[in-house]
C-alpha cells in the first residue's frame, strides 16, 4: 500500500510541474487520470519494491558519480589505444563472479559494466557474468571488485 501512495504522490507531483492550468476542472482531470493509472498498474500488479525502488534514493547519487568518473576514465583509456592502434588491445572473454543478491543489484551491476566503455556484459547466469573487455586490464579492474562492492553498497539499502 505504501508504494501505491508514494506512487499516486510522484505521478500528482509530476502533473502538477508539467501543468500550466490550475482550474478545478483541470485538477479534478489530473485527479482522475492519476487515480486510473495507479488502478491499471495495481492491476497489472506492478507496484512494489522492485519497480519503485525508493531505498535507492540516498545511495545512488554517490555511485552515480563514482560511475560517472569510471567511465571517464575508461573513455580515456579507450581513446589512448585507439590511437597506439590495433596491436596495442587484447580482447578477451572472463566470467565475472557478482555478489548481488537481488534481481534489481545484478542489474545495476551489469549496466554499470556496459557503460564502462570497452567492457560488455555479454551474458548473466545466476551470478555468473560474462563479460567481454578490449582490454585485459579492464578485466582485472573488474576482478579486482570495486564496482562489485560500490554495487552491492547499493543493493543493501533495500
Amino acid at each position: 500500500m505504501r508504494h501505491t501512495i508514494l506512487l499516486s504522490l510522484a505521478l500528482a507531483a509530476f502533473w502538477l510541474a508539467n501543468s500550466e492550468h490550475h482550474t478545478s476542472l483541470m485538477l479534478w482531470l489530473g485527479i482522475i487520470s492519476i487515480a486510473s493509472v495507479v488502478y491499471v498498474a495495481h492491476q497489472m500488479d506492478v507496484i512494489d519494491h522492485e519497480a519503485q525502488p525508493l531505498c535507492l534514493t540516498l545511495k545512488i547519487p554517490a555511485y552515480h558519480a563514482w560511475l560517472t568518473k569510471e567511465i571517464f576514465l575508461a573513455n580515456l583509456l579507450v581513446v589512448k589505444h585507439i590511437w597506439l592502434g590495433n596491436k596495442s588491445i587484447s580482447p578477451v572473454f572472463a566470467t565475472i563472479t557478482a555478489s548481488q543478491k537481488t534481481e534489481m543489484g545484478k542489474v545495476i551491476y551489469a549496466n554499470s559494466i556496459t557503460l564502462t566503455p570497452g567492457t560488455v556484459t555479454v551474458n548473466i547466469e545466476g551470478d555468473q557474468f560474462l563479460v567481454h573487455a578490449l582490454l585485459k586490464e579492464s578485466i582485472k579492474d573488474l576482478e579486482a571488485g570495486e564496482m562489485d562492492k560500490r554495487v552491492t553498497q547499493v543493493e543493501s539499502q533495500c
